[in-house]
């Protein structure tokens, strides 16, 4: 986000995320008419450029459609943990999934980290890759069975995993879970190197190129707004999957988080930290730049609870009382999809469908599960069935896993559709909107999305999200409007930000509208 749109009471740094400036933006052609491939990869983040270039790599050729710029969406807004350890996920996972299963989202996610680790090395590619332990921490010594539970089921799994009472955090912990040879690195330094291989050969990679329908058959159909791709497989992997026919809006819930690259006063901690209990905290230390120290919290639904403005001054609170902060040098902000399972959905997007597969809800942890995600479907597209796709199969049915969140998931999604149509908004007339209010207003019994922007201009939208007619909630943080069904995002004119809506909040004309 530009710096201009930054309320100036907010908390200090720059308003972007720490790997853009750091790294090369992109500048690929949209798709012009027609093509035919072997594989169409829909998501231009590390599922699908992960998938892509192993493709590539086999021989096949490939195009990477991308809505906006490839690595500018979840991908470019990590803080980037290269880590098989997940919070404290694998005593739950071994309960609700068998052991099998657990073994292997185990067998995945550290499959992943190596494969990483490998990909840099072979290739040498300038990315800041570096190895560190990472922990999952407990702050009182009622957790302290939890952390143990997690070591004993992580090393029966195979996992790196031991347990610590100390760690070289600067405040007090009371226990964590340890899993050595871990890693961190610079996303996009990483990925734009494996883009730039599948466009380098038969391949493409396309930009500005926004996918409105994908067909299966032979071959598959994948409309754009400029051209049909025809392929033999198709890869959904854009965050949130663009052809849900197996109903992934009732299993996904979105979330959002906020992040600080902090400069420190001293030596940063080496390792990766994780606490998974309220308030969520956690800190790595920066890929490319000894100084600084990445520390994220604060997640909460999208579109629900308070300010985000109050958020991020929250998070810049919870740093300054833990570590002697020199100064604060960026801010952002991020959104995942947390399956309501807590595994990521990679493999044959619905039941019905024959060459059509899907990579999403990777809940946190998508630098490896993307990976994994990516290394999984490529063994199925190349027909080399993989040893870990049970765990992750899309269509899998987990009632133990599940049935907690997906009732309450869906239930705050109904709340909100009964509070939208059965509730009233107040008429715009009765507001006096200041420079960079904005708010839900009704105007000839339509709900619409009204901004004023620092300028004094209006920007008025419907308030409909089109996706599944939710009405979207002001984000005051980063000036955008959220669903808080479903996480669609839309900037103050009404482009999508993020999916699942795939068109934008509709135009609309305030013919009178409130006094400048």
């Amino acid at each position: 986000m530009d710096d201009s749109l930054s309320p100036p009471d907010l908390p200090e740094g720059r308003h972007e995320s720490v790997w853009f400036p750091t790294s090369d933006r992109t500048d690929y052609d949209p798709l012009d008419g027609d093509r035919s491939v072997d594989t169409a990869v829909v998501g231009g983040g590390i599922a699908g450029i992960t998938t892509a270039a192993k493709l590539d790599a086999a021989g096949q050729t490939v195009a990477i459609l991308e809505r906006d710029r490839i690595l500018d969406g979840t991908t470019g807004h990590t803080t980037a943990k290269v880590t098989s350890l997940h919070g404290l996920v694998y005593d739950t996972l071994i309960e609700n999934f068998g052991a099998e299963n657990a073994r292997q989202y185990a067998a995945a996610n550290q499959a992943a980290v190596d494969d990483i680790a490998a990909t840099v090395d072979r290739r040498d590619i300038d990315c800041g890759f570096g190895r560190a332990p990472a922990y999952t921490y407990a702050k009182s010594d009622e957790d302290r069975s939890k952390v143990r539970s997690e070591v004993n089921a992580a090393r029966r799994l195979g996992l790196p995993a031991s347990y610590v009472e100390e760690t070289e955090l600067p405040y007090e912990v009371d226990s964590a879970v340890r899993f050595d040879e871990q890693a961190y690195f610079h996303p996009r330094q990483y990925l734009l190197e494996l883009a730039s291989d599948v466009a380098a050969g038969d391949g493409a990679v396309f930009e500005e190129t926004t996918v409105e329908g994908v067909e299966d058959g032979t071959p598959c159909r994948v409309e754009t707004d400029r051209g049909t791709v025809r392929a033999d497989d198709v890869v959904v992997a854009s965050h949130f999957p663009v052809a849900d026919d197996a109903l992934y809006f009732s299993r996904l819930r979105p979330k959002r988080s906020y992040v600080v690259a902090a400069r420190l006063d001293g030596e940063p901690p080496d390792g990766l930290y994780y606490h998974a209990g309220e308030p969520y905290f956690s800190v790595r230390p920066h890929a490319t730049n000894d100084a600084l120290v990445l520390l994220g919290g604060q997640n909460h639904r999208t579109g629900h609870g308070d300010s985000t403005e109050e958020r991020y001054r929250r998070l810049e609170q919870q740093v300054r009382e833990r570590f002697d902060v020199a100064s604060i040098a960026y801010r952002w902000a991020t959104q995942d999809y947390v399956s309501v399972d807590q595994v990521p959905f990679v493999g044959k997007a619905a039941p019905q469908v024959s060459n059509v597969y899907v990579a999403t809800g990777f809940g946190g942890w998508g630098m490896t599960n993307g990976t994994a995600a990516g290394r999984l479907l490529a063994d199925e597209i190349l027909g080399r069935p993989s040893a870990t796709r049970d765990v992750f199969d899309p269509n899998r049915f987990k009632p133990l896993a599940s049935k907690s969140e997906l009732l309450s998931h869906n239930t705050e999604t109904v709340r909100h559709y009964i509070e939208d149509y059965l509730g009233s908004q107040p008429s715009l007339d009765t507001v006096d909107l200041d420079p960079g209010d904005a708010g839900v207003y009704e105007v000839d019994d339509d709900p619409l999305a009204v901004y004023r922007d620092d300028d004094g201009e209006i920007h008025a939208r419907s308030a409909v999200c089109p996706h599944k007619g939710c009405l979207v909630a002001w984000n005051d943080g980063e000036r955008s409007w959220d669903c808080p069904c479903h996480g669609s995002r839309f900037g103050v004119d009404g482009e999508v930000l993020d999916t699942p809506a795939v068109h934008g909040l509709d135009d609309v004309s305030l013919q009178d509208g409130p006094d400048s």
